[in-house]
């Protein structure tokens, strides 16, 4: 009978320096061929939409599905299941709030090891949300960070951010009244909002002695996260897919805006797998995220946790009765 994960057995057992490596890991067998990732399936429904997404890691033998759903004023609910490819059983169904969060930030980390920063890192985020967190948590393990700043809309956020991950990290963090204040002068960038606009929250002219950008909110093709100049004016962009440009409503301005011809993109997995990013000026990346991601890592909380004798083995979804997120990735 297949495992049942809920968010609370998941919580601790995977840390961040762990979940690079093993995107890291997975990033070489995309590259190497030995992997499947479909498409993503979109169905919009009166009050919300339905995302589904498929991969198949042939080197470890395992394949997995996730399916997420937003309910407008609510927010995102997600579910992983891990399969065995030699026989299609079921291992474990498991909560992926935190799957989504740690692959995200993980993601970042494959990019920021490529990217040599030698003096000591600040780093300025736009958003204050699980995905920021992470983010920082992400970048502070890659590397020596000095300082960190961020912006949020709202006052409450951006100063509990500021003064738990201050705590948690053991870094200055400040809360800054703007998103331009926030970013202008840092030497990596994160942006990653839930907001909804075609209107971006992070311009390019902020980012003069920006090193990396990651941009990681914005999935959507209604979705402007930052402006078609971040990867214009980009040395190097680096995409997690292939077919993020069909997804994100960024990706899609800066290619029509002719400000991102698609021969300027690499994969993570091309990163993965040594192909470096410039050695100077301005990297951005782009993650929309993938099943392949999120592969990854259920593989290991199934492999660290089925031997657990207090895990519930018939249905027990009760985490996911909590809507977590307002990022769909």
């Amino acid at each position: 009978m297949a495992l049942m994960l809920g968010a609370e057995a998941l919580e601790g057992v995977i840390h961040m320096r762990e979940a690079i490596d093993l995107l890291e890991e997975m990033s070489s067998h995309e590259a190497a061929g030995k992997t499947f990732i479909s498409p993503r399936m979109t169905s919009m429904f009166d009050g919300g939409w339905m995302r589904m997404m498929f991969a198949a890691d042939y080197a470890s033998g395992y394949a997995a599905t996730k399916a997420f759903h937003m309910i407008n004023g609510v927010g995102v609910r997600y579910v992983v299941s891990l399969y065995r490819l030699g026989d299609g059983e079921l291992l474990a169904v498991l909560d992926g709030r935190l799957i989504t969060e740690l692959r995200t930030g993980a993601a970042s980390g494959v990019v920021a090891r490529k990217v040599k920063i030698e003096a000591p890192v600040s780093i300025g985020l736009i958003g204050a949300g699980h995905q920021s967190r992470m983010q920082l948590e992400s970048l502070a393990s890659v590397y020596r960070v000095e300082s960190a700043t961020v912006f949020s809309p709202t006052a409450e956020n951006r100063e509990r951010f500021a003064r738990q991950m201050s705590s948690k990290l053991g870094l200055k963090v400040k809360a800054e009244a703007s998103a331009e204040a926030a970013v202008r002068g840092r030497s990596v960038v994160v942006a990653a909002t839930s907001s909804q606009s075609a209107n971006p929250v992070l311009k390019g002219a902020w980012l003069g002695s920006c090193r990396l950008l990651c941009a990681v909110g914005s999935t959507r093709p209604q979705s402007i996260e930052v402006d078609a100049r971040c990867f214009g004016d980009a040395s190097t962009v680096v995409v997690d897919t292939m077919r993020a440009a069909e997804e994100a409503g960024d990706l899609q301005e800066a290619v029509r805006s002719g400000a991102l011809a698609p021969d300027r993109q690499i994969t993570l997995a091309q990163v993965a797998a040594g192909t470096s990013p410039s050695d100077s000026g301005l990297v951005t990346f782009k993650s929309v995220g993938t099943a392949l991601q999120d592969l990854a890592l259920a593989v290991r909380y199934y492999e660290q946790l089925r031997s657990r004798k207090d895990l519930p083995v018939a249905p027990d979804l009760a985490s996911l009765k909590k809507p977590v997120s307002k990022i769909g990735k």
